[in-house]
């Protein structure tokens, strides 16, 4: 269904459900498992600062999200003949005042538990809490938008595979380990994968806003090539961690390849809004191979 049929939920809670966009909330809680299996197989268990690297994830990932709502509806890239699900600015189920407001406090609670690990991790992850906040709301507002100038895509790598993954074992095992950076990269490049669908569906509306995507830029037949790469690129990764000898459970995650095979086929022929349920396959291929990469690392 398009955004302009979609019918506003029953409550105000289903509203702001809706708002911050459950089903992308994967993409900040799956480098945090993996980042936490890798750890605990490392011998570095370390149950609280680990459940607070998923909720500081998961809350700047709300408040990017809002901060998306908020600042594409002002922009322009939302309109009635928007593509994707339903943004609540956009459709008046919330006001922006509100809409803003919840993304300040979603980012004010991920700072505060960037307290506490920041206590458990020190400047390291001083640093990357404050540059993750920064981004989360430079990702489509301030003076220099990332989203609206083609950077999207490598922020989302660096911040949702490098930085939630390795800064997870951080702040549990005190180490940066290479097993960390690769297997972040390797959920990073799903998680980017994800953002391609969103570009591929609304490139038309968001050249019209002036939103300077990677799809935008370089066009349609490059976002499905890049599309392939990311997914082709987060295989390959456990590949070579088998071949390199860290042991069979790395391989668990070649089990989802038919979901990734499914996927790659339809974004070959999909577009407009029937790349809608892709978007949520991309998230769903990211989870299942997040878990069978945290339970192959464990093995």
């Amino acid at each position: 269904m398009s955004a302009p049929n979609a019918a506003r939920p029953a409550s105000a809670v289903g509203v702001w459900i809706a708002a911050i966009r459950p089903a992308t909330l994967w993409a900040g809680a799956v480098p945090v498992f993996v980042g936490t299996a890798l750890a605990w197989a490392d011998g570095h268990r370390a149950l609280g600062p680990a459940l607070a690297a998923l909720a500081g994830a998961l809350l700047i990932q709300i408040g990017s999200n809002l901060v998306n709502d908020y600042a594409d509806f002002h922009k322009g890239a939302d309109t009635e003949d928007r593509l994707g699900p339903a943004r609540a600015t956009a459709k008046g189920w919330l006001t922006p005042r509100q809409v803003a407001r919840g993304a300040a406090l979603s980012l004010a609670a991920a700072a505060a538990l960037g307290v506490y690990l920041t206590w458990v991790g020190g400047a390291p992850i001083l640093a990357l809490g404050v540059a993750s906040v920064l981004s989360a709301i430079a990702y489509t507002a301030g003076p220099f938008p990332l989203g609206y100038h083609g950077l999207g895509d490598l922020f989302v790598l660096l911040f949702f595979g490098f930085g939630a993954t390795v800064g997870t074992y951080w702040v549990q095992g005190g180490a940066a380990p290479a097993a960390a950076w690769w297997a972040g990269a390797a959920v990073g490049a799903l998680a980017t994968a994800i953002l391609v669908v969103n570009n591929l569906r609304d490139r038309v509306g968001d050249a019209r806003a002036g939103k300077r995507t990677v799809v935008v830029r370089f066009g349609e037949g490059f976002g499905r090539l890049e599309y392939v790469a990311l997914v082709a690129f987060a295989y390959a990764v456990p590949v070579g961690y088998v071949i390199a000898g860290a042991g069979w459970g790395w391989a668990l995650p070649l089990l989802s390849l038919p979901l990734a095979a499914k996927a790659v086929r339809a974004l070959r022929r999909t577009d407009g809004a029937a790349l809608n349920p892709w978007l949520g396959a991309t998230a769903r291929l990211e989870l299942v191979y997040g878990l069978l990469l945290s339970v192959g690392v464990l093995l």
